[in-house]
Order: structure tokens, then sequence, then C-alpha cells
């Protein structure tokens, strides 16, 4: 089975296909990022459906690789008999979903092998397959696959097989196309044509990108690789186009990651922002106000791409996982549970859109209002916490935290902003909560903060507090907090969330160390003057993107290998924002847009971005 780091991804802005470096697209859900695979090999084995594409004798390509700004992936094996190219996208979606996949001889004649695997509902339905003059139709259910392709087809064993010979200068596209099986046979496209407009969209995509610097490279790929993330239609971004690739190699820690979370959203907004996609970032808020509008205390810390609030939660017995890591989950039961920094990031990301997107006055107020009201009722409850974890309910300092971020927000709101609300009283709060977390959440012994009241865990999140401004960059209590996570919560210099063995998750295992949270790690250095050091971390987390540039959630250190949902929304926009404030030297609060950096040069660069102490009460 490829490793999670094997595969690149291809898609159309309302779905996305995983394809390995051996030619075979393993993992494709239609029509959207959450709708039932079609290709499950992923999590089982090919019966679970895939489509091959590779030279007769298999085995992993020679390189590959994504033209320059696009989500076309061009992939290349040289064999004794010549050297033959794949090309694979999928056309910005219209009606239907298209992928397409053309194969290039580029020199000699290369015997290749094609292998067509339809099943439905997670490798579960085997649809009824026919013959026309056009190709192959597949049907069952609500859903209808047509495969057209010049090249020879013949079935074997329920299995559509092609098998043909490329020469050079020969091009030979497969066409398939999913639509709903009571429309009717759409029009088929034209490969060529298609690959020629979709390269169009994408270059013209990237070219509004203002990022410059060291690190506009791979600044780029991770905004291609977003921008890959987003459902078109709605505006939200998913956190991954997979379920259940585990956080643990064989064991229970595997989830479904094709939703929008709300802890994502501040850092999204900062990211797009700051590199020219305004748009984009507006789309995000628009759906943002969708997903959260209705009763306060309702206030989910996940939703569906159209804004969806009930994502059940089931186990899909019939595969087998990811190496054999089981189970395999659908719908997210966390969805379900209180976790009270979600006001606070919703809060924040709004605080971020009012100093950067509007020239007006915030329509949303109202509904922040509300949400603040609510908490001030529930921010002193134990909740289940940023990581989900579901064991017990505690205190967790950093969702005291964000409670405090939240009235912060609302008070710049009413002081800054002009807008009406009862700004005494949420200051009170203010000042009332972060004496609560420096009474409770800092253990003064071991100068620095901890997970969570009254116990001694150490947790990744604490090196967001400089961050959302709740601390100085440079305060000694944010020294020691980074001090003590390097020493107690790192493998290899890199940033476990937590130990699970420790902070009683109620889930058995381990898992790797966290990118995203690494890269918080590097924000943390730089704003407290260790610029090389950031600098350095930022260059090693760097080499652990796959060859071609995508990143999962976790990194495996003993293995060497990634690990968890890919390609993964946390650890590109935090990548992002990393190399933003690296390319400035300096560090700004969640709340202050990241300046395009034409800007910044123009005004001769900016000093480090610390928090006054009346931001800090």
């Amino acid at each position: 089975m490829a490793r999670i780091e094997d595969y690149a991804v291809v898609g159309d802005l309302q779905t996305g296909a995983l394809v390995s470096n051996e030619g075979s697209i393993d993992w494709l859900c239609l029509p959207r990022f959450d709708s039932p695979a079609c290709f499950s090999a992923l999590l089982d084995t090919p019966d679970a459906g895939r489509w091959l594409l590779a030279p007769r004798d298999g085995g992993p390509c020679t390189r590959r690789g994504y033209r320059d700004g696009t989500l076309i992936l061009e992939t290349e094996w040289e064999t004794p008999e010549g050297t033959v190219r794949v090309i694979d996208f999928m056309p910005p979606r219209d009606a239907v979903a298209d992928i397409v996949r053309i194969v290039e001889g580029v020199s000699g004649s290369v015997k290749m092998r094609g292998e067509l695997v339809m099943r439905f509902d997670y490798g579960h339905i085997i649809p009824w397959v026919r013959r026309d003059k056009y190709g192959l139709h597949a049907i069952a259910g609500p859903d209808a696959v047509y495969f057209v392709t010049p090249a020879p087809l013949q079935s074997e064993n329920m299995h559509t097989i092609s098998e043909f010979t490329v020469s050079a200068g020969e091009r030979i596209p497969f066409v398939l196309t999913w639509a709903p099986s009571h429309v009717g046979r759409p029009h088929t496209v034209d490969a060529e044509k298609v690959l020629a407009t979709t390269y169009a969209f994408w270059r013209g995509w990237a070219s509004q990108c203002t990022v410059k610097g060291e690190y506009q490279e791979a600044v780029l790929r991770s905004l291609v690789t977003l921008k890959a993330l987003t459902y078109a239609p709605t505006g939200g971004i998913v956190a991954a186009v997979t379920t259940s690739l585990p956080e643990q190699l064989g064991g229970p820690r595997n989830w479904d990651y094709r939703y929008c979370w709300l802890r994502d959203a501040t850092m999204t907004l900062q990211a797009l922002l700051a590199a020219g996609y305004s748009a984009e970032a507006a789309a995000w808020r628009d759906w943002l106000l969708r997903a959260v509008a209705g009763d306060p205390a309702d206030l989910q810390i996940m939703y569906g791409i159209h804004g969806e609030r009930r994502l059940p939660e089931m186990e899909l017995s019939w595969l087998k996982g990811y190496e054999n890591s089981s189970p395999v989950r659908i719908g997210n039961g966390a969805a379900e549970q209180l976790q009270l920094d979600v006001w606070g990031e919703v809060l924040d990301c709004l605080a971020l859109t009012r100093n950067s997107l509007l020239k007006h006055t915030d329509e949303a107020w109202d509904l922040q209002c509300a949400l603040m009201e609510h908490l001030e009722t529930i921010w002193d409850q134990p909740d289940n916490g940023l990581w989900e974890m579901r064991g017990p309910r505690r205190h967790f300092t950093h969702s005291k935290v964000m409670a405090w971020v939240a009235a912060d927000r609302m008070v710049k709101g009413v002081r800054e902003s002009g807008l009406p609300g009862p700004v005494e009283r949420w200051e009170t709060l203010r000042d009332t909560i972060h004496r609560d977390v420096m009474a409770n959440g800092f253990d003064a012994a071991r100068n620095t903060f901890v997970q969570s009241y009254g116990r001694p865990e150490l947790d990744a999140s604490l090196l967001l507090i400089p961050r959302v401004g709740f601390l100085p960059p440079d305060d000694p209590r944010v020294i020691g907090t980074i001090e003590a996570i390097q020493r107690e919560l790192t493998e290899d210099g890199f940033v476990l969330r937590y130990r699970p063995a420790e902070s009683d998750d109620g889930l058995p295992g381990d898992e790797g160390v966290f990118l995203a949270c690494s890269y918080w790690l590097v924000e943390a250095l730089l704003g407290a003057g260790r610029h090389e050091e950031s600098r350095q971390l930022f260059e090693r987390l760097l080499e652990l993107r796959n060859d071609v540039g995508l990143l999962s959630e976790e990194w495996a250190v003993k293995a060497g290998r990634q690990l968890g949902n890919t390609p993964q929304a946390f650890s590109h926009f935090a990548l992002v924002t990393s190399a933003l404030e690296l390319h400035q030297d300096t560090v700004r609060r969640s709340d202050t847009p990241i300046p395009p950096e034409s800007a910044e040069r123009r005004r001769g660069g900016a000093g480090r971005g610390t928090a006054s102490p009346s931001q800090n009460r």
C-alpha cells in the first residue's frame, strides 16, 4: 500500500481525488467532498475501487509534479522501452464532475495497463456496467458514471481493463464523468480543450498571489492546495479530502475530516487576505456567518460544507482501514461536543474581518453580541477542549484564553469601531477571565502555562497565547512556556499536541507530532526574538512536505512518514502564515491583518508586533 506522502491531489473545487505515485487513483468521493467514495482502495484493497493507469510493469514513477501554479498533475515513468507521461486533472465543475487522464508518449513505445474498478458507497456497491457506442456506463442508485476513451476496453472479473501501447508523440485521453443517475448521459468533454481551460483557470488564480520572497514557492503551492479544499458553491473549506487516515498506524485514532472546522477560521482569513485572495476570504466569512446563524447556544465546532449541523458518526465495518488501521469512520461525533474556544475563534475571525474586509458597518454585529452574551453565561464551565478530547470535561487553559479573546474583541468593537454594546461589562469580564487564567492556568514554579487547571500537563495550544494577544510575545511567562514545550512536548524538535498517555483523552494509543503546532512554535520563537531558531525550524518543516508540496496532519518521527488525513488545511494555513511572518520578520496578533508584502516593503518594514499593556489586562 502506498504511503500517505505518496499521494498527490487533484480536484474541481467540489471534490478531490488522491493519485498515488504508481498512477492509481485510490480515493474519490462524488459528487462532493463528503459524498460516499467511489474509489476507496486507500482504506482497503483495490477491490474497494480504484483507477490505475501506468506502465504495464508497474512500480513507482520516475518523477512527478504539478504544472506551475496549477492543480494539473504530471507523472512520468522512464522504462527500458521509453518514457511515458500521465496528465491528471479535474476541470472546475460545471453541471457534472469530470476526471481526465491523458497518456502521452514522450519517447520510445511503452506498453500501458489501465484498470478501472468502480465501487460506489465506499466500496460496498458494485454497479451495473454496460457498454455502449461511447464507452462504458456504470449505474447504481443515485450514481451514474460514464467512461470514454479510444483505448481498447475489456471486462475481467468485474474490473475494466485497458491494455495498449503508447508511442512518442501520441496522446490517448480517458474521461470519467459522474452525473445523477436520473438525468441521462451528459456531454463528454474534449480532454485537450478542458486541459487548456483548466490550465488557464489555475494560472489566472495563481497570478493573483501577492506573496514574494524566499518561501514564495512553498506558499503558492499551499495556497493552491487550500483552494482545492474549498467547496466553491458555498465558500466552505474542508479540513482534508479524506476520512480515517490514521494518527497512529494500526490504531483507532481515525476521523472524518471532510467538514469545515471553526478553529481554522481566523488563520484561514489571515492567510487568504495576506496573499491577495480577498474574494476567497469574503466567501469564507459568508459561509461562517451562515453556518453559525441561529441560537448561540447551538454553536458547533464543525459544520458540513453547506453549513449542515448533523454529522452523525458511524463505522464502515467492511473496510479494513489504511494499513489495517480500524475502524473507518464517516461523520464526526465531535460536532456535538462543547468546546468553549469556538466562541472566541468566531469573534476573533469577525474582528479580523472588521479590521480588513469591511468598509461600512459590521452587519454581523448583532450576531456577535448574541454569541458574546451566551458565552458570558458559560465561559467558566469545563469543556472538551480544542483537541476534541473524548475523556472527561476539564477547565482547559486554551478554552479560557479564547473566552478572554471573545471579550477583548467585543470591547474593541465598541471602543475602536464605535459599535454599540455593554462595553464596561465586557471589560470587567475580560479582566476577570485574565485573572482566572493567571491564577489557575499558570504554574509559577515551572514558569509555564499548563493544559488544564490543576494539572501539570502541557499542550501545544499554549503557544497561541501571544498570537491572540493574551500576553506579549516576549513576556517572560510566554518565554517560559515556549521553553517548557521545547523540553517536554517535542520529538526531534517538532511539537506534539499533547501526550495522550498523560492527558486522558479517552482513547488508547499514541499519535505523531502535529504539524500545525510546529508552525505555531515557529511564530512563537519569532515573536520571542529568536529569529534564526524560528527560521531553522520552519525550513525543517518544509522538508516534511512530500515531493509535490503536500502536508498531512501529522508526522511520525521514528518512521519518517506522514500520518493523518491529507492534504490537511490546518497544516497548510499554518505554513502560509509562518512564511509570511518570516518574510516580514515580524509577528502580528490574530485579529490584525498581515499586510501584503509589497506594501510592507514600501513602508520599509515593520517592527515586531507585540501587544501593548492595555491589550493584556
